[in-house]
């Protein structure tokens, strides 16, 4: 989060700058040299307002999840038997209520994926794929996820991205059957997640 204000400022303090020097230093000349380096300053601020919501969520998914390390999760960028519609990619973890049933997570957009889609990908070679073989997860599969990818030197999670639940819930039956407690309901709701109550 910090470096998401850290980069906000920085846009707004360079765009500023850049007019500065224009204004004050140059003459009207220069304008056109300085109109590319603006504009990307104010596009960049506006990319930099879209990360605070994931940034907003990741922080209220690690303050009612913790942190567990995964091994082994799989993972495609294929369609996924039990998730309608387009995905940008999904990870299968285990239900909390009944381990020996797996339940998919997918990227919700293609923003921000492309490191996480090099190493899912059929072709990725070798040692690609090996650096998401083992993953840190917060969260619960039945209705949101927060993954990342350990830190070259194993000491934390790096490349964080939020996994939502796409799975058609319908009327809350399916709930029931993953074994959703009211506890887990209201714990999803404390990050945003608002399943449909069990019938």
């Amino acid at each position: 989060m910090a470096m998401n204000v850290l980069g906000l400022i920085g846009w707004i303090v360079g765009w500023w700058a850049l007019l500065y020097v224009l204004i004050v230093f140059l003459s009207p000349g220069f304008t056109f040299l300085f109109v590319l380096p603006l504009g990307y300053c104010a596009y960049r601020f506006v990319a930099q307002l879209g990360y605070f919501f994931p940034a907003i969520r990741m922080r209220r998914i690690l303050r009612t999840y913790p942190w567990r390390i995964v091994e082994q999760v799989p993972h495609g960028l294929t369609e996924h038997p039990d998730v309608p519609g387009k995905k940008n990619g999904w990870f299968e973890f285990a239900n909390p209520a009944r381990s020996e049933q797996r339940i998919p997570l997918v990227f919700p957009t293609h923003f921000r994926t492309e490191w996480w889609h090099r190493r899912m990908a059929p072709r990725a070679g070798a040692r690609l794929k090996q650096e998401i073989e083992t993953v840190w997860f917060a969260g619960d599969p039945r209705l949101v996820g927060l993954i990342a990818a350990p830190a070259r030197s194993g000491s934390g999670p790096r490349r964080l991205h939020v996994l939502e639940q796409w799975m058609p819930a319908g009327n809350g039956r399916i709930l029931t059957d993953w074994g959703v407690t009211p506890d887990d309901i209201e714990r999803g709701r404390r990050v945003g997640v608002s399943p449909a109550p069990a019938p």
